[in-house]
Formats: structure tokens, C-alpha cells, sequence
């Protein structure tokens, strides 16, 4: 028989079946519809590939470049094997139980009621800024080619197609995501292949500079500041990768779940080689990284050497591609996210309400609200928001990472039997990027560029344990006078 809401958050992690299997309140499945299956193996590829690109390649790059110089591509390629690692552990869980609450339900499974509370808000808060942002980019980015048009207009007009699309059935998100996905993917392609093309004629980027490999490891070395520099582009490079473990909650509604989910994560590797390593690799070797400033895009640059006269009108058509493509992932993770912490009693009952075409429509219209409440206020107050912005996501990607790779050893420890796609070199891998994750945490600290995200965080932490606590007295008077 399935635990009630209040039950369920009032039970202990040791009262719970060690089955693997995750409870469900029997109100929600006799009174509501269920989510539906309907993204297959083609949707969730391309969100998987779409969730690694975005601002943080085509604009947060230029900054890793300057905190590291060249041996920041060897901080894509840790970074890159930390991600790895945790979304196997995410994928794991994923296979053995696919649901849409994801690593938020897993959380509340294996470590207890608070630490899925704290990680499903902390998910949702962090689509809700990231979004935010996105949907402010948006407005900037129409107004290159409409400026005198004001930029609450775009805002609203997004927002309105936005929450169209996330009201409809989930294949028609899928649809949408595959092909904003393929715009990106066939950007970078295009880029790599001119980059290529550039440098086997010998082409530079820059008036007085010469193009080629040795630009990786001259103008001060392959590591021109150190360890120091190293250390100070994890942060970025961590940020870039964020968002990519809403591939976990495609689970809820992925048609095949046991198959697509292993597929679509097991491309995380070459990903990141093709579109970061690779990339940056390419971009340095055209231009020398001390030149890299980020006041001009190395996608315009590159567009623009190949006598393409329209670079600008290309990337803008890009970024633009990008930022929808990142507010529609953003509203589908945060609504599904909200989906699953209310059938878990850790958020209000109606956003577990279902549409007759399996869509959680109270949470896509909660998370629809917040994108234009936080517009406004981006337009209100100094620009100085947006680093509040980049510091909250960038704590919530790291706590979410840290609670994923927590609960699937505490999951590991509970389940002896073997799934068909465990973490690789377990357990060794798990804790080496547990180990990876906390130093990140303590380099947001260290450096005074990223402590925002640490003070920010701990304040969003401390809120969170204060909400909990209050909602756990009201469900306990509830519990004494019933």
C-alpha cells in the first residue's frame, strides 16, 4: 500500500523498503492523471547534446581562457570526467527507478525527507535564476536586430511561446529541443570546420599574429599562471557544465527509459572533447589566449575570416537559438522537478496536477509567472544582479552534483544486486569525484570573484532548513488534531 504524503515525509530512511523502488501518494494515482511517455531515443539525445552548450561555451569561455591561459582545456577534461561520473550515478538510479522527480526523489530515497526537500528547491531555484537570465539575454539579443523595439515586449512574446510549448504534450518539448539542439550542434560543427580550415591556410584571427598549435604553449607557457589559474577556472568551467543533469529527468517520460537514458549519457565523453576541448583548442591555436578578451566573440571572429559578411546576423541567430533552447529545458526541469517534490509532500498538493495530455501544467505555469516577475526585476535593479545570478546557479549545480553522487553511494551501499549500467571503476571513481566536487565548493570560497556564490548559497541553505522545519510542525499539529 503506498505511504500518504504526510507519512511518507514522516518516515525514517530505514523504514522504507530497500526494494529500490520509490512510493508514490495513492491520492495522486486515483484522483490525478499520470505524466506520459513520449520523449524517445532522438529526443533525448539532443537534449543531452543540447544541455552542454550554451552561454557557457559561446561567452563564459573567453573568461575561463583568461583566469588559466591553454591548460584550462586540461580543466574541461577533469571537469568533463567528473560530470561523467555523476551522471552515470544519476543514469543508474534513472534505469532503476524512472521518474520525473529524478535526483530530487532519489535524495529523499536514500538520505532522507531534507535532503530531497533541499535538493528539489535548489534544482528548481536554479532553473528559475538561469532562466531568468536567459530570458533577459533574449530581449538583448532581438534588440541587435530590433532596436527600437522595448525589450518587454520579446520578454513576454518568449515567455507566452514558452509556456505553450510546456503545455503541451511532452513530445512536441522534445520536438522543439531536438531541433534548437541540431541550430547549436550544427554552429559549433561549422565553427570547428572553419577553425580547421583557417589554420591549415595559415590564417590568424588578429592583425600581427600567426596562427598554429604552438600557440597553446607559447606567450608564457601552456600554463601561464600556475596552478593558481587552474584552480580559479574549475569555477567557470564547473558552471558551463550546468544544467546538464536534467537528462535524469527525461526519465519520467522517456518511452524506453532502460535504453535511451544509458544512450543519451554515455555521449557525455566525446561531447565535451568535440565541443569544449576541442573548440578552445582550436580557438587558441588561431589566436594567441592572451589576446582573447571577450569583448568579441571568437565565433564572429572566425565567421568573419572566412568572409562570411553576416557573421554577426549568424551568431546572433544562434545565441538566440541558445537562450530559447535554454529557457524551455529550464521550464520542463523546474515543472517536472516541482512534479515530483509535491508527490514526495515537499511542495504544495496542485503541483502535482496533471492535464489530460500527461503535463504538470501548474507547475509550467508557477515557473512561466517567476520567469516574468524576475524579468522585471532584472530591468529594475543594477546590473550587478547577474553576478548574484551566476553565483547562485553555480552553488546549485555543485550541491545537486554532490547530493546525486551521496545518494547513489548510499543507494549502492542499500542494493547489492548489479544494474546494466553501474559506474564505471566503482567505488573509486564516486569518491574521487566527491573529493572533485567539495574542492570546487572550497575554491568559490578561496576566490574573491566567486564568494558570492558561497555567502548566497549558505543564506539559500539556511532558508530552506528554516522552511522545512516550520512545515514539519504544521504537518505535525495536523497529525495531532486529525
Amino acid at each position: 500500500m503506498a505511504l500518504t504524503d504526510v507519512e511518507w515525509l514522516m518516515t525514517t530512511t530505514d523504514e522504507r523498503s530497500d526494494s529500490g523502488s520509490i512510493p508514490v501518494s495513492s491520492s495522486y494515482q486515483q484522483a490525478e492523471p499520470t505524466l506520459k511517455r513520449g520523449l524517445n531515443m532522438r529526443h533525448i539525445r539532443f537534449i543531452a547534446l543540447g544541455s552542454a552548450i550554451g552561454t557557457g561555451l559561446f561567452y563564459g569561455s573567453s573568461k575561463a581562457i583568461q583566469a588559466a591561459g591553454p591548460i584550462v582545456l586540461l580543466a574541461y577534461i577533469v571537469a568533463g570526467a567528473a560530470v561523467y561520473v555523476v551522471m552515470r550515478s544519476l543514469g543508474e538510479m534513472a534505469v532503476r527507478n524512472p521518474v520525473s522527480g529524478s535526483f530530487g526523489t532519489y535524495a529523499t530515497r536514500y538520505l532522507g525527507p531534507f535532503a530531497g526537500f533541499v535538493t528539489g528547491w535548489t534544482f528548481v531555484f536554479e532553473m528559475i535564476v538561469v532562466a531568468i537570465a536567459d530570458v533577459t539575454a533574449f530581449a538583448v539579443y532581438m534588440g541587435f536586430w530590433f532596436p527600437g523595439t522595448p525589450k518587454w515586449i520579446w520578454i513576454v512574446a518568449v515567455i507566452l511561446f514558452i509556456a505553450g510549448i510546456n503545455t503541451r504534450h511532452v513530445k512536441v518539448f522534445g520536438e522543439l529541443e531536438f531541433w534548437l539542439s541540431l541550430v547549436k550542434v550544427g554552429a559549433i560543427i561549422a565553427m570547428i570546420g572553419g577553425g580547421v580550415a583557417l589554420l591549415l591556410m595559415g590564417m590568424s584571427l588578429s592583425d600581427g599574429t600567426s596562427s598554429g598549435v604552438e600557440n597553446l604553449w607559447g606567450n608564457g607557457g601552456f600554463a601561464p599562471k600556475g596552478i593558481e589559474g587552474l584552480l580559479a577556472s574549475l569555477t567557470i568551467v564547473v558552471f558551463a557544465f550546468g544544467g546538464i543533469e536534467t537528462i535524469g529527468i527525461t526519465a519520467g517520460e522517456a518511452a524506453d527509459p532502460s535504453h535511451s537514458i544509458p544512450k543519451a549519457i554515455n555521449t557525455v565523453p566525446w561531447r565535451i572533447l568535440l565541443f569544449y576541448v576541442g573548440t578552445l583548442a582550436i580557438i587558441m591555436s588561431l589566436v594567441p589566449w592572451d589576446t582573447i578578451t571577450g569583448e568579441a566573440s571568437p565565433f564572429v571572429q572566425i565567421f568573419t575570416a572566412l568572409g562570411l559578411p553576416a557573421a554577426a546576423d549568424i551568431l546572433n541567430l544562434v545565441v538566440i537559438t541558445a537562450a530559447i533552447s535554454a529557457i524551455n529545458a529550464d521550464t520542463f526541469g523546474a515543472g517536472r522537478m516541482l512534479y515530483g517534490l509535491a508527490l514526495e509532500g515537499h511542495a504544495p498538493r496542485s503541483f502535482a496536477k496533471v492535464s489530460n495530455s500527461g503535463i504538470p501544467w501548474m507547475s509550467v505555469a508557477v515557473m512561466c509567472m517567476a520567469l516574468g516577475v524576475g524579468a522585471l526585476l532584472n530591468a529594475l535593479i543594477p546590473e550587478r544582479a547577474f553576478v548574484v545570478i551566476a553565483s547562485i546557479a553555480t552553488f546549485a549545480t555543485v550541491w545537486v552534483w554532490l547530493m546525486i553522487m551521496l545518494s547513489h553511494v548510499a543507494m549502492r551501499r542499500r542494493v547489492k544486486d548489479h544494474s546494466n549500467f553501474d559506474v564505471p571503476l566503482w567505488p573509486y571513481a564516486s569518491w574521487l569525484t566527491i573529493a572533485f566536487i567539495c574542492c570546487v565548493v572550497v575554491l568559490l570560497a578561496w576566490f574573491p570573484d566567486t564568494r558570492t556564490a558561497m555567502i548566497v548559497g549558505v543564506v539559500w541553505l539556511g532558508v530552506l532548513a528554516l522552511s522545512y522545519r516550520l512545515a514539519r510542525r504544521r504537518q505535525n499539529r495536523t497529525i495531532a488534531v486529525s
